[in-house]
């Protein structure tokens, strides 16, 4: 999709270079920078942003319902339980990425990720410490001046391995928080960025103390 037609299919406004097809840009007007509290959504983009190391973002969205329904709508609880034979099931599941690593990761880190919720209450009030409890506005004026981590991230990813989650380098990371909206990234003349500043000034979330 040309710059034009992107432009127009944002009313005339303008927006990030990066959604190129009409699931990346239903993505990235509706979701992309949204800060989320919720735990469920929170894990969802961990399964997610695991899968697509070493692939595009849009592979993850064409199959993101297929794992939605392969994963037990991204149910951590479910998700802990899974067995040696639910592996195998995935490992012949066309909807998802089939990579043995990043399956058995999506297990690990919903026990991992339970065990977060239990000693801090909720996943959300301990991941948001890691920017202060707020999103973090940056001021990117084009595609390459967005960063691929951060000192953010690099903590964030520290913290999380300690706890043995997986799949959780500092690049993945930052791509969570972009997700997550802990961070808004889109470029400064892209109508989300002003849009999700205004909407997230008083924005805020008590943080655990606990790492």
């Amino acid at each position: 999709m040309s710059a034009a037609a992107k432009r127009a299919a944002a009313g005339g406004r303008p927006r990030c270079a990066w959604p190129s097809s009409d699931i990346s840009i239903a993505y990235h007007d509706r979701e992309w920078g949204v800060p989320l509290k919720d735990d469920r959504k929170l894990f969802e983009f961990l399964v997610l942003d695991a899968a697509q190391a070493g692939l595009s973002w849009e592979i993850i969205l064409r199959k993101r319902e297929g794992f939605r329904a392969a994963f037990d709508d991204f149910d951590p609880e479910k998700i802990a339980r899974y067995d040696e034979q639910k592996i195998k099931e995935l490992l012949a599941d066309a909807r998802i990425i089939r990579n043995r690593l990043k399956i058995e990761s999506a297990i690990s880190n919903a026990r991992a990720f339970r065990t977060v919720q239990k000693e801090c209450g909720s996943f959300a009030s301990y991941i948001w410490q890691f920017v202060g409890g707020k999103p973090k506005i940056n001021a990117c004026r084009s595609l390459k001046d967005i960063p691929a981590t951060s000192a953010e991230s690099d903590a964030m990813s520290r913290a999380l391995k300690k706890r043995g989650f997986r799949f959780v380098g500092s690049t993945i990371c930052y791509a969570f928080m972009q997700a997550a909206g802990m961070v808004n990234d889109h470029v400064i003349n892209c109508f989300r960025h002003a849009e999700l500043t205004r909407r997230t000034q008083r924005w805020r979330i008590r943080c655990s103390e606990i790492q």
